[in-house]
């Protein structure tokens, strides 16, 4: 018997609660899945043909837009409208001490308690199933994103949450990781903050499904709305396309969060009138499969033989000019193949 099969039934009994609601469970899931633990692989299959329904809704932003406040006045929404609800926040990795803080996680704890403990919620049903919440940390990674956040949001899903909210790093122009995990990415701008849309907008501008203008009650609101409008002004017409709205809010007293939550709504409708949601999906799984199959190669080749030290051997040649980059990965994946065979 393989050493696969031998962990297919842990496997399979660890999803079986967590699809009972069984928050331990689901925890212990996803901290397979972030570990990336031999049994991982197994974990995502078994929770694969679980999932599919959920919408996944991407939060990013400059930090200090207010984004973890806007999610959890997100959460509460859509838990009070009797919605399951799982959220991932991603915090930075130091890349100093490799730690992160993981300060959201602190703030879930808070109040996890008490989107679980409302009696008579009917998205609560089944052992407190109806919120749950996780900080990630990226681990390196660029994007905004860890490499196994699609993972836990997978893995979530299964669990029967039918909104998953990810909230990125914030790292500005070039976290687009987002927009091809999400369903629906709200880009949160304040204002005061500098010339945000000018400093914004050749990076994630283009990838905002909703615009959000958090503390609005600030003074140059009107202003980041004007340049949102100009920016949207200068995109090639597109009858069939979504139209992005902006919505105003102050996420610290919950000003606005109903809009949001009917902008949301909105865009849902209409991924769901057409074929525009499996579109999306299509193109979030093309580019998921080609990092997938990336990395399932560098895995075999580390299995046959190929050390990081050798690599690095590898690396001191090419970069004294010794060696030809194009050529070697040629001889390497030829000499990764014929041992496969």
């Amino acid at each position: 018997m393989t050493a696969s099969a031998t962990k297919a039934g842990p496997v399979h009994a660890l999803v079986d609660r967590l699809r009972q609601g069984d928050t331990r469970a689901l925890a212990r899931a996803i901290s397979l899945v972030e570990n990336e633990a031999p049994e991982a692989r197994a974990l995502l299959s078994a929770c694969f043909p679980h999932t599919g329904s959920a919408l996944r809704i991407g939060v990013t932003g400059s930090p200090g837009a207010g984004k973890s406040t806007l999610v959890d006045r997100l959460a509460r929404a859509f838990c009070e409208a009797g919605r399951a609800v799982g959220i991932i926040a991603v915090d930075p990795t130091s890349p100093f001490t490799g730690g992160a803080i993981l300060g959201d996680r602190i703030r879930f704890q808070e109040r996890s308690g008490e989107l679980q403990e409302r009696p008579g919620d009917p998205a609560r049903s089944g052992g407190g199933s109806g919120f749950y919440a996780r900080s990630m940390a990226t681990r390196g990674s660029l994007g905004g994103l860890a490499q196994t956040t699609a993972d836990a949001a997978l893995v979530l899903e299964a669990s029967g949450k039918e909104i998953i909210l990810v909230e990125t790093v914030g790292v500005g122009q070039d976290e687009i990781d987002i927009a091809r995990l999400a369903d629906v990415t709200l880009l949160v701008l304040v204002p005061g903050m500098g010339d945000d849309v000018q400093s914004l907008k050749a990076g994630v501008m283009e990838i905002a499904d909703i615009y959000v203008i958090n503390k609005s009650d600030r003074d140059g609101a009107d202003r980041v709305e004007q340049e949102i409008r100009a920016l949207q002004s200068l995109a090639p017409a597109q009858t069939t396309a979504w139209s992005p709205p902006i919505v105003r809010t102050i996420a610290t007293t919950g000003d606005g969060t109903r809009s949001l939550v009917e902008a949301i709504t909105s865009m849902d409708q209409w991924l769901r009138s057409g074929d525009h949601l499996a579109e999306r999906r299509t193109r979030h799984w093309q580019l998921r499969l080609s990092t997938m199959l990336r990395t399932e190669l560098m895995r075999r080749a580390r299995r046959n033989g190929m050390a990081d030290d050798q690599l690095h051997d590898h690396a001191v040649c090419v970069a004294s000019g010794h060696q030809d980059p194009w050529q070697l990965i040629a001889d390497l994946s030829n000499r990764l193949f014929e041992q496969e065979s």
